[in-house]
């Protein structure tokens, strides 16, 4: 079996899709899968091991589907156990999945890959298997996050926040702290995406439609010019299993404020201003210190700018081709 039978289903432009695309750019040996469909949807286990009956060769997905049998000769990619540990983004059906099928995937597979010791280390603890047969691949930043970026264009100054609306984000927190903070009232907090309703009412209980931005979706690009222009990002996430916003903000050049927690402590090493994420106080303090504190500013972007220089695609791509030549030549 020398040929890797890659699920490009998961291809696409952010989170998994983007860790897929780059993945499939690597020089392993590689074939697509002739299957359609979404999947993670309900009936994939189904159809795709159906698909390796008739089909030899080792199995890689960079998502979390995997086949019922022919475990043997599968590899696949835990992000995170963000449905397991973090109950208001899960589903019953979510984690009936994890707890009865991925969980029996990761004691019977060949190979596990995650993107951070943080999620290593709570798969070994959830699956209760050796560390040795977890890899940790990392994650890669786009060529579009670099210093050089256009910067965004606008007459005023704001704190960047990029999310997706899910709970774990937690936005509504990063909100209160920001409307709280004791700072020029004319600074404007943008949020990547679209509106939510508790956000809206948060803006209304402070009369502040103002000072709050939603900039709808946005290109690599414009991403990179909102980051470029920021007085700093705020992410103060409740669990990540890597967290890339804070990578591509150093990237940029621009200061990251975000969590203690999780991976983030992690992939930010020591060039980020930490908080308690659970504490609207913490946040709402540590917000007005960068903000008036251009000397902090300074030292974190030269920071990150060194830190996110060790988060390359070709690195990963090369760690990719090596764990999957050492499986294929057994």
């Amino acid at each position: 079996m020398n040929k890797i039978l890659f699920d490009q289903r998961w291809i696409g432009e952010h989170g998994i899709g983007r860790f897929a695309k780059e993945i499939y750019r690597s020089s392993t040996q590689k074939a697509s899968l002739e299957l359609k469909g979404n999947p993670a949807g309900m009936f994939d286990i189904l159809t795709l091991t159906a698909y390796l009956f008739f089909h030899k060769g080792y199995f890689y997905s960079p998502g979390y589907n995997s086949p019922f049998f022919f475990l043997k000769r599968t590899i696949f990619t835990i992000h995170d156990l963000n449905h397991i540990d973090f109950m208001e983004n899960s589903s019953l059906l979510k984690r009936v999945y994890y707890n009865l099928i991925l969980k029996r995937a990761c004691r019977k597979s060949k190979k596990i890959f995650t993107v951070s010791e943080f999620s290593k280390q709570r798969i070994v603890d959830w699956a209760k298997i050796d560390k040795d047969k977890i890899f940790v691949l990392g994650n890669g930043v786009s060529e579009s996050f670099n210093y050089n970026v256009p910067k965004y264009k606008c007459d005023f100054k704001y704190i960047l926040v990029v999310g997706n609306r899910k709970a774990h984000k937690n936005e509504p927190r990063a909100l209160e702290a920001f409307l709280s903070a004791n700072i020029d009232k004319k600074v404007k907090i943008v949020f990547t995406g679209n509106i939510s309703d508790p956000l809206k009412a948060i803006i209304k209980s402070y009369n502040a439609a103002d000072r709050v931005i939603f900039s709808g979706r946005t290109s690599d690009q414009e991403l990179a010019s909102l980051y470029k222009s920021a007085e700093f990002l705020l992410f103060p996430s409740l669990y990540e299993g890597f967290g890339l916003p804070v990578i591509e903000a150093m990237a940029c050049g621009t200061p990251v404020l975000t969590s203690n927690t999780t991976s983030l402590v992690e992939i930010s090493k020591n060039a980020a201003l930490l908080v308690d994420p659970n504490s609207t106080d913490e946040i709402r303090a540590s917000i007005e210190r960068l903000f008036y504190d251009e000397e902090l500013k300074q030292q974190l972007r030269t920071k990150g700018l060194i830190v996110a220089k060790g988060f390359i695609w070709d690195e990963i791509r090369q760690k990719f081709d090596t764990q999957m030549n050492m499986i294929i030549n057994e």
